[in-house]
């Protein structure tokens, strides 16, 4: 289904969603950061920036409760968390970068273990792509072959115009039923050119080439150059739209307490240490290798998709300069 809505309208939208109890998350500024995080108005709406961390944690938040404890006498009561809790959410301006992750990440959590916690709010949330306008040095989308207009994720997608306004067109069910029941809010679309969209990093390597190679240089002396700038912070795992560790936890007394799930990240070096005190990736070039191996081998070996999207905030973010995009150019080059 193909439309057209203005920004008033939009916005119009957007506080009429509020209104009637949707949790609306979008960009917003916070702190002079641009985050995705829930409206109170549409005039909160950023457009025209990434945030700097992924839409990602609208189904998969940094931690979050997943059972409660309480001990009385010799009375222990466990009390599990209802998923069914989380209310109905429309993510708006998401890049196509953080849309395109969504769906990379369903394979994992709906794989061997169904995650109710993601695939509850998966289920009942309505994603809004917004195409790209503009790129920077460290954006490459399209060697990983997607793009700034790439749909892959969205349920209705949203291209801004010459003209201004947006051109909509729905992907799913959830997008036809956000048209449907706003429909005095679109009209029928016009001749408006799209703006011009962005121009990221033309496509820099072969994915087929770099995952040959990874497949037969698991040990190679590459990895200790490759990784000698690594501090195992964790910066690059925790903005990525499609990094996904965990740790569960219990925090609490003897008396009471809940069990979480964080975020971890297969950089730090804790994250395979075992009780035993032996470390299978004790030396952070192995660490580092891991992430690299996991984003261009090991999903793509278990689940046909490649763990990233060119989203370039690693890039950015890396306190010590590291470029995953030329890591895996000169990958692809040997």
């Amino acid at each position: 289904m193909q439309k057209f809505i203005s920004e008033q309208n939009l916005h119009t939208l957007l506080d009429k969603l509020i209104a009637e109890g949707t949790r609306v998350v979008a960009p917003r500024m916070n702190a002079g950061t641009p985050l995705y995080e829930p409206l109170k108005s549409a005039s909160e709406m950023v457009a025209d920036q990434l945030p700097r961390r992924s839409g990602k944690e609208a189904f998969f938040p940094l931690c979050e409760d997943i059972m409660t404890y309480e001990k009385e006498g010799q009375k222990v009561t466990l009390k599990d968390i209802d998923p069914a809790r989380f209310p109905e959410t429309v993510l708006v301006g998401v890049r196509p970068c953080d849309a395109a992750a969504i769906p990379v990440l369903d394979a994992v959590f709906s794989w061997d273990y169904k995650d109710e916690f993601f695939l509850e709010r998966r289920k009942k949330t309505t994603i809004v792509g917004l195409a790209c306008t503009s790129a920077d040095d460290a954006c490459f989308c399209t060697a990983v072959g997607l793009s700034p207009s790439e749909t892959r994720g969205s349920d209705l997608f949203l291209t801004p115009l010459e003209d201004g306004g947006y051109a909509c067109e729905s992907y799913s069910e959830k997008g036809e039923a956000l048209i449907k029941g706003h429909l005095e809010l679109f009209a029928e679309p016009g001749n408006s050119r799209a703006v011009s969209l962005a121009q990221p990093q033309t496509e820099k390597f072969d994915l087929k080439k770099v995952k040959a190679w990874l497949d037969e240089h698991f040990e190679d002396s590459s990895w200790d150059s490759i990784a000698t700038r690594c501090v195992g912070c964790g910066a690059c795992a925790f903005v990525c739209p499609v990094c996904h560790c965990f740790d569960i936890v219990d925090e609490g007394t003897e008396k009471s307490g809940k069990r979480r799930k964080n975020w971890d990240a297969c950089g730090f070096w804790k994250f395979t240490h075992h009780a035993s005190g032996h470390n299978p990736r004790d030396q952070q070039p192995k660490r580092y290798r891991n992430r690299i191996m996991h984003k261009f081998k090991y999903y793509e070996d278990k689940f046909g998709q490649t763990l990233c999207t060119g989203c370039g905030r690693c890039i950015r973010l890396c306190p010590v300069g590291i470029d995953i995009a030329q890591i895996v150019e000169e990958i692809s080059k040997k």
